[in-house]
């Protein structure tokens, strides 16, 4: 059976007091496996997309521009995806965070220059790290299903990506900022999803949970970012 997870499962059965009181489940020694295996994995590709968007940053590459950012990240998405379960998906992984810590490098390179950029830089990426460690550990430690907030976070993003385009192309500044803080909302849900999706079974390939996850840390750090620069000159 394929291995990609359903993007939504039935909702839980149980009243959600009791949800929250009864004792959390033990995982299983495969869900633990995968779970060794994407925390490891997301690990490297974190570290990696850093050096490619500090070497952006050093040399100072142009930024690749809407069109060209989203052909290379879905074709490279549709690479993983193709090649999920073999030894070339870990190398599209590493192609695709890769590519992104490369669009990464104008944005860091653009807020650095900034009067207290540095400062924007280290806020954002500190809140990013603490975010992601606390909504895993709510959900490693509870095992709380959060799978039927699936079809409501992706008809979000959707809704998102629209409307990012529509205040890039129009020129629209307050729009662009209400769809960033979206996305920061819209990520931190989807980093619960992703982690109870592995905690329950939903996700059983890591090169996917792995992808899932980055690409959610990703838009959290991106969007944190745009809004603590937001007492810049631009």
């Amino acid at each position: 059976m394929d291995n990609v997870s359903s993007t939504t499962r039935g909702a839980l059965v149980l009243h959600p007091t009791a949800a929250t009181t009864a004792a959390a489940p033990a995982v299983d020694g495969a869900t633990q496996r995968v779970l060794r295996n994407t925390y490891a994995l997301l690990s490297l590709t974190l570290l990696f997309s850093a050096a490619t968007a500090a070497a952006s940053v050093a040399w100072a590459l142009p930024a690749p521009g809407v069109i060209l950012t989203l052909a290379g990240y879905f074709g490279l998405l549709y690479a993983v995806y193709k090649l999920r379960n073999s030894a070339a998906g870990l190398a599209a992984v590493f192609a695709l965070t890769g590519f992104m810590g490369y669009t990464l490098g104008p944005l860091l390179s653009k807020t650095l220059s900034l009067a207290g950029g540095g400062q924007m830089v280290m806020l954002a990426l500190g809140a990013t790290g603490l975010t992601f460690l606390a909504l895993s550990a709510y959900v490693l430690k509870t095992r709380r299903d959060f799978s039927f907030m699936g079809g409501f976070l992706v008809a979000g993003m959707v809704i998102a990506l629209v409307m990012g385009l529509a205040a890039a192309f129009m020129s629209m500044p307050a729009l662009g900022l209400a769809v960033t803080a979206m996305v920061a909302l819209l990520s931190a849900g989807l980093i619960l999803f992703e982690t109870s999706q592995i905690v329950h079974g939903g996700e059983t390939n890591y090169i996917l949970a792995t992808v899932n996850l980055y690409v959610s840390v990703f838009n959290l750090f991106t969007s944190l970012l745009s809004l603590a620069g937001l007492g810049g000159d631009d």
